[in-house]
């Protein structure tokens, strides 16, 4: 029987802390966490635990939060954990060559699609926004560069057509911890293979700003029920209503007609059912709705303490519902 392998783990947030969990339930030691460091959030700028550090905290493993990943004082203190190879899922920090060199067997990456589609920071919500059907994760032994060393194994995820960012993070992080069990296990007995990924197909997923989320009903409807569905929860999707901030939650309907004459942003319907919005091409049928300061409401509920009708409109600045 194959000796089980001294693992490091590298990952920040819930995605990360999903797989942590996974590994914690195997065989493979886990002999040190390594995160971002914990930050302020919220009014209150208090510091807050991530998703990962506090799995480590909780569990009592050695957990290392450097401000940077560089220096020769983290290498030292990764060194000394003797690890067999570290698995890095959702880190934040570009590990350099050197770094990759200090386990044994390098530096295993758990990256939320299937490869080489979508490498960078967001592959779920692109993935969702792009209107793909599938996704997967991709198991891939690092190098320098931005996700794109050899991969072990990809296992494909349908994407399903209500799926938003949050469900299908759930689903990706099951499978990923699955997967890297199955690919330490092979590496362990020395029968893992990793084959180049092709350069052909490859496309990067971008760091989210939070202006991602602003919806222009010059778009076509099924954009931006992509869109609604790809930033949730995070940043989340808005519009205006006579100029005041309106957030637009899922789920949201595309439908593939609206009424002649009715100009992006109008509402042509109202009804407890939904609220239809017209877009570049076709309507969108708003089905949760949210005001500043306000709970997040179903639409019957929401038009009871909102005056919503045919003709006016949304988006567009401080003119809006006039």
């Amino acid at each position: 029987m194959s000796r089980p392998l001294r693992v490091v783990f590298m990952g920040t947030p819930d995605l990360a802390a999903a797989v942590l969990r996974a590994l914690l339930d195997g065989p493979h030691p886990v002999v040190g966490v390594v995160s971002q460091p914990d930050r302020p959030a919220g009014r209150g700028q208090r510091v807050v635990l991530g998703p990962v550090s506090a799995l480590a905290r909780e569990r009592g493993l050695p957990l290392a939060q450097p401000s940077s990943v560089k220096t020769a004082e983290f290498r030292a203190w990764l060194a000394a954990l003797e690890p067999d190879v570290a698995v890095v899922a959702a880190f934040g920090h570009i590990l350099g060559p050197k770094l990759l060199d200090v386990p044994r067997l390098g530096c295993v990456n758990v990256h939320a699609s299937a490869l080489p589609r979508w490498r960078g920071a967001s592959p779920i919500q692109a993935a969702i926004a792009a209107g793909d059907a599938a996704t997967g994760v991709s198991i891939m032994q690092m190098d320098p560069g931005l996700d794109t060393g050899p991969v072990f194994v990809t296992r494909p995820v349908p994407i399903a057509a209500d799926e938003t960012a949050e469900t299908l993070h759930d689903r990706l992080a099951a499978v990923g911890g699955e997967a890297v069990l199955a690919v330490l296990d092979e590496l362990a007995r020395g029968e893992a293979v990793a084959v180049p990924q092709p350069d052909e197909g490859a496309t990067y997923a971008h760091l989210i700003r939070k202006d991602a989320g602003d919806l222009d009903f010059g778009a076509s409807a099924v954009a931006l029920d992509r869109q609604v569905r790809a930033y949730h929860p995070w940043p989340g999707t808005r519009t205006t209503l006579r100029g005041q901030p309106l957030k637009v939650l899922p789920p949201v309907t595309a439908l593939a007609t609206r009424p002649a004459g009715a100009a992006p942003g109008e509402i042509v319907t109202v009804g407890p059912d939904g609220v239809d919005v017209a877009c570049g091409e076709g309507a969108l049928r708003l089905r949760r709705l949210q005001l500043a300061g306000k709970k997040a409401l179903d639409v019957a509920d929401f038009l009871r303490g909102a005056d919503l009708s045919p003709g006016m409109r949304l988006g567009g600045g401080l003119s809006d519902g006039t």
